[in-house]
């Protein structure tokens, strides 16, 4: 279990924080508004009003003792770099900061972010792969060049073994994973026999999947 400071309750910090109580860490958050306060006390360890941008609030809570300091603030990009800023100054470990900007994840990233998130350019081009194909149902980016895939299982694999079909050597794509009504094997062998109705996690470079499963 991790001790997380969430600072902005909009729409996609609200999101964060009730994920982060789900897999059962400790979550304090922090807004200005009282009302989102109020909102998110019910799914949280503990939440408080107060301004991110104020150096002594910020030092009274401690933050030295939270794992992961997450700053959210998407309407006020100067209160985004103030609080990322005073968050690594007094000790954040682990500072992830929110841009909606590409140049306002380089102004973070100089000011204290060891990480930062752009969810509305990721969302993006999550949206845009998935939706301008017929054989995709999930991607996640793992670098530039490298995604993890859930795909469609082609037609004229059904019957086949894993071996028979070597995409491994044949394109440097790794199975990850079958699935099939929601159940996920993620024990694959080159015995491992293909059967209609299941999709692939599969993991390898972007250009070599479209060509592997002609996306």
């Amino acid at each position: 279990m991790k001790s997380i400071l969430i600072i902005g309750l909009g729409n996609f910090g609200m999101m964060i924080a009730k994920k982060v109580h789900e897999l059962g860490h400790q979550v304090m958050a922090i807004d200005i508004d009282e009302e989102k306060v109020n909102e998110a006390l019910s799914y949280v360890t503990n939440a408080l009003i107060g301004d991110s941008t104020n150096a002594s609030f910020l030092s009274s809570l401690g933050i030295n003792n939270f794992d992961v300091c997450i700053e959210t603030i998407g309407s006020n990009f100067q209160n985004s770099l103030e609080t990322t800023s005073l968050l690594k100054e007094l000790g954040g470990k682990m500072v992830v900061s929110r841009a909606n900007r590409e140049v306002q994840a380089k102004f973070l990233l100089r000011n204290g972010a060891d990480e930062v998130v752009n969810p509305e350019k990721q969302i993006a081009k999550w949206t845009a792969i998935r939706y301008t194909s017929d054989h995709i149902l999930d991607y996640i980016k793992l670098d530039d060049n490298h995604a993890i895939f859930e795909v469609d299982l082609p037609e004229e694999w059904i019957d086949k073994t894993v071996n028979q079909i070597d995409i491994r050597q044949k394109y440097g794509i790794n199975i990850m994973a079958i699935k099939k009504d929601g159940q996920m094997n993620l024990t694959i062998t080159p015995d491992t026999i293909f059967e209609e109705q299941q999709t692939l996690l599969v993991l390898g470079e972007h250009k070599a999947i479209q060509k592997c499963f002609h996306i």
